[in-house]
């Protein structure tokens, strides 16, 4: 994933539609793909499938959607677009070479939610580089919507999962150039956010979604923030549209970020509108230091409807549609 300021390479947009009942299959002459349009009440068409990611990573959204476009259903593609991250060394912020805490160890968060409301979820693993993917064995072959630490460890390996050393030479030599400094300022779009959050609606129209990250760089041993939290960092109703979030976790989890974005577009808003309120209340709470951390989200509606939104610039997603994988600049609160 690559760290630096984006260029503004397109614009948001989202005129409200109603869905239909009628799914059309068409070939797409430039792109030679096949897709799915909804026929909606005002006959606009809206294209499936379709997929969306927290910040530049192209390489992640392309793999889901070749997912996609093989017949493979949207939990399928938010798991292997996110494991692209997960094994991105050079990223330093999800899985394998991601920031360690203070204590020099790598350690990972991650969930995963389909269709269906099931979810699953692992907190502060370490020594395995696809978190997602024992997140989603968590959702499947146990009772449980959540293992931390040693347990999930553990069970990573029953499941067949791998032990790695996941602190790479540069993270390494990062981490010990900051413990010379002995004190810890976050910066924003650096060290406070980079969590790698990944929607998809399959030609079925199904929703997904799935949230990965190595969390804050050289947080206090123990830290977990909103990555791995279902309904902070990441929530899905497939009668309504999914939300995923990314920044400065404490925060988000103090307004249950997620799920109040897909409750707002339960109401009426766009998903544009449902984060732009989102980060709102974040901003708008008593004594907000909003000026020093950074949150975003990014959304879709049952209808393909997206929106994204931040505290500041330089917030940006990747979305895969029509055979097109673009990145998007956000719209951001603090214009100062």
């Amino acid at each position: 994933m690559k760290r630096r300021n984006f260029i503004k390479n397109a614009a948001l947009t989202g005129a409200g539609v109603a869905v239909g009942s009628t799914l059309l299959s068409c070939a797409d002459n430039d792109t030679k793909e096949t897709k799915i349009v909804a026929t909606t009440n005002n006959k606009s068409q809206v294209s499936l499938p379709l997929v969306i990611a927290t910040w530049h990573v192209e390489e992640a959204t392309a793999k889901a959607w070749k997912v996609l476009q093989a017949g493979g259903n949207a939990l399928d593609a938010v798991e292997q677009g996110c494991m692209v991250e997960e094994a991105n060394e050079k990223g330093q912020s999800v899985g394998k070479g991601g920031l360690p805490d203070r204590e020099g160890n790598v350690t990972l968060d991650a969930c995963i939610m389909d269709k269906h409301g099931n979810c699953g979820s692992v907190v502060y693993l370490q020594n395995v580089t696809h978190a997602v993917s024992v997140a989603r064995k968590v959702m499947e072959d146990t009772p449980h919507v959540m293992l931390a630490g040693k347990g999930a460890e553990q069970f990573a390996y029953e499941q067949g999962f791998k032990k790695e050393n996941l602190l790479t030479e540069a993270s390494k030599k990062a981490w010990e150039a900051w413990k010379i400094k002995s004190e810890y300022k976050p910066i924003i779009n650096i060290e406070n956010h980079d969590t790698i959050g990944m929607l998809a609606i399959d030609k079925n129209g199904d929703i997904s979604g799935a949230c990965t990250t190595s969390g804050l760089a050289y947080k206090m041993a123990g830290r977990v923030g909103d990555s791995p939290i279902i309904g902070s960092g990441l929530f899905v109703d497939n009668e309504i549209g999914a939300c995923v979030a990314t920044g400065l976790g404490e925060e988000v989890v103090k307004t249950v970020g997620s799920f109040l974005v897909v409750e707002l577009m339960r109401q009426g808003k766009s998903p544009q509108e449902a984060c732009e309120e989102a980060i709102s209340r974040i901003v708008n709470k008593p004594n907000s230091n909003y000026k020093d951390f950074q949150v975003g989200y990014i959304a879709v509606n049952k209808q393909g409807e997206t929106g994204s939104y931040s505290i500041h610039q330089w917030f940006s997603m990747t979305k895969y549609q029509d055979g097109v994988n673009e990145q998007i600049q956000s719209d951001f609160f603090n214009k100062s």
